[in-house]
C-alpha cells in the first residue's frame, strides 16, 4: 500500500505544483492565458486515448509493469519538460517554441503516464469486497488528495537561483525515479490472470476483518481466461460514465481558471514569487477540504458512490457559487475549499460505482475506462474556462454551478441507491 500511495502521491504532487508555477511562467513569457491553459489540452487528449489500452494490456503484463511504465513517463515528462521551460526562460529561443516544446514533452505523461493510475486503481479494487470497496478507493484517491497539498506546499521552497521557475519540474523528476526503484524493489509482481482476482483479505487501512466471504468474486478467482473487453456503451456503467464526464468538466473548468484569477483578483502579476506563493495557498486549501473528504466523511459516514456523487454536486455548486463572488484572498480560499470538498466526495463515489457495477474479472477494463473519462475533462474545459474567464470573470464558475445542478437532478434520477449497488450480483 506504500509503494501503490506513493505513484500516486508523486504524480499529484508533480502536477500541482507545475499548475501552481505555469501562470506565473506564462505571464514571465509573456504568453497569453488561453494558451498557458491549452498547453495541457493534446496530453489530456492522449491520456484519454492510451488509458484504456493500458489497462488492457495489463490483463497481459500484470499491473506492476504498467505502473512501471507509468513512472517512466511521468519522470522522463517532467524532466524534458523542465528542461524545455528552463531553457525557454534563459532566452534560447522564443516563448512560442518554449510553450510549443513544453507540450510536446507533457505529452509523454498523458501518452505513458495514464499507465499507472488504472494500474493502481485495479490492483486495489480487486482486492476488495464490493462493501468495502468505495473506502479502498477513496483511499487511493486521498493519495492524490495528499499529493495536490504537497506539490503547491513544496514548489516555493524547491525553487533554486540557476534553475530558477522551472526547478520544481527537475525536482520532481528525481524524485519520480526514487519511486520508480521502490516500485521495482517493494511490490511483488502480479500475475495479472489470478492474484488480482483472488480472495478477499483484511485490508491495513480498514475495519474490515480477514474472510473469505464466499461470493461470486470468489468463483471468479478461479478464472484463467481474459474477459471479454468493456465498451463505453455498457448499460452498467453508462449512468457512472456520464456521471464522471459532466462532474469532472466542472471541475477542470475551475482548477484552469483558478491560479489566473489568484493573480488578478489580488494584482500579483508583477510579483512572480508572491503569486505562486498565493496561488500555493489556494490550491492547498482545496486540497486539504479533499483530503477531509476521502479521509473523513466518506468512511465516517459509510456513503456510498450515489451520495458521494448527490453530496458532492451541492458543495460542488456552493463553492464554485463563493469562487465567483469573491475579490479577496480569504473569499476565494473559502470558496475554492468548498468546492474541493465537493468534488473530493464525487470522484471517489464516481470511481466506486463504476467499479462496484461490474465483476471483478472486469476491473482492470472499468479502471481504465475510469482513467480515460478523468483525462477526458482537461482536454478543452480547462482553456475553454480560461477564454470564459478572459470574456467575464465570474463565467466559468457560473458554468460550473449550472453543470453541477443539472448533475445532481439527473443523478438523483437515475443513479441506482448505494444499498441496491453494494447487494447487487
Amino acid at each position: 500500500m506504500a509503494v501503490l500511495f506513493s505513484v500516486m502521491l508523486v504524480t499529484a504532487s508533480g502536477n500541482t505544483a507545475m499548475q501552481s508555477i505555469l501562470p506565473t511562467v506564462g505571464t514571465q513569457l509573456h504568453i497569453p492565458d488561453f494558451w498557458v491553459s491549452a498547453a495541457f489540452s493534446w496530453s489530456a487528449l492522449l491520456w484519454v486515448y492510451t488509458a484504456p489500452k493500458w489497462a488492457r494490456q495489463s490483463d497481459h503484463r500484470g499491473r506492476k509493469a504498467l505502473m512501471r511504465l507509468g513512472m517512466i513517463g511521468f519522470t522522463t515528462s517532467f524532466a524534458l519538460a523542465g528542461l524545455a521551460l528552463f531553457l525557454g526562460l534563459l532566452g534560447w529561443y522564443s516563448a512560442l517554441w518554449t510553450f510549443i516544446l513544453f507540450a510536446l514533452f507533457r505529452s509523454l505523461y498523458g501518452g505513458l503516464g495514464s499507465a499507472a493510475p488504472p494500474a493502481v486503481q485495479a490492483y486495489v479494487a480487486a482486492r476488495t469486497g464490493r462493501a468495502e470497496r468505495t473506502k479502498a478507493l477513496s483511499l487511493i484517491s486521498s493519495s492524490f488528495g495528499l499529493g495536490t497539498i504537497v506539490g503547491p506546499a513544496i514548489a516555493p521552497l524547491m525553487i533554486i537561483p540557476f534553475f530558477g521557475l522551472s526547478s520544481p519540474m527537475f525536482a520532481f523528476a528525481a524524485i519520480g525515479l526514487i519511486v520508480m526503484i521502490a516500485l521495482a524493489l517493494k511490490l511483488p509482481d502480479d500475475n495479472p490472470g489470478y492474484e488480482a482476482r483472488g480472495v478477499v483479505t483484511s485490508e491495513p487501512y480498514s475495519s474490515a476483518p480477514s474472510s473469505d466471504s464466499r461470493n461470486e468474486d470468489d468463483d471468479e478467482a478461479e478464472e484463467t481466461s481474459l474477459p471479454p473487453r468493456l465498451r463505453w456503451g455498457d448499460s452498467r456503467i453508462k449512468p457512472w460514465l456520464i456521471t464522471g464526464i459532466l462532474g469532472g468538466n466542472a471541475h477542470a473548468l475551475i482548477l484552469g481558471v483558478i491560479g489566473f484569477l489568484v493573480l488578478d483578483r489580488l494584482g500579483l502579476r508583477a510579483d512572480p514569487a508572491m503569486g505562486i506563493r498565493m496561488t500555493g495557498i489556494v490550491l492547498m486549501s482545496g486540497a486539504a477540504a479533499t483530503l477531509l473528504a476521502q479521509w473523513g466523511l466518506i468512511p465516517l459516514l459509510q456513503m456510498g458512490p450515489r451520495s458521494s456523487v448527490l453530496w458532492g454536486m451541492i458543495l460542488g455548486a456552493f463553492g464554485c457559487l463563493i469562487i465567483g463572488m469573491s475579490h479577496d484572498l480569504y473569499g476565494i480560499i473559502i470558496g475554492f475549499a468548498v468546492a474541493s470538498l465537493g468534488f473530493g466526495l464525487f470522484r471517489p463515489g464516481f470511481t466506486a460505482g463504476a467499479s462496484l457495477a461490474v465483476k471483478r474479472s472486469e476491473q482492470n477494463g472499468v479502471a481504465g475506462i475510469v482513467a480515460s473519462v478523468n483525462g477526458m475533462a482537461f482536454i478543452i474545459s480547462p482553456a475553454l474556462g480560461v477564454l470564459l474567464y478572459t470574456y467575464a470573470g465570474p463565467l466559468p464558475f457560473w458554468l460550473a454551478v449550472a453543470v453541477c445542478v443539472f448533475l445532481f437532478g439527473w443523478g438523483f434520477k437515475t443513479l441506482k441507491l448505494d444499498e441496491r449497488i453494494i447487494a447487487q450480483r
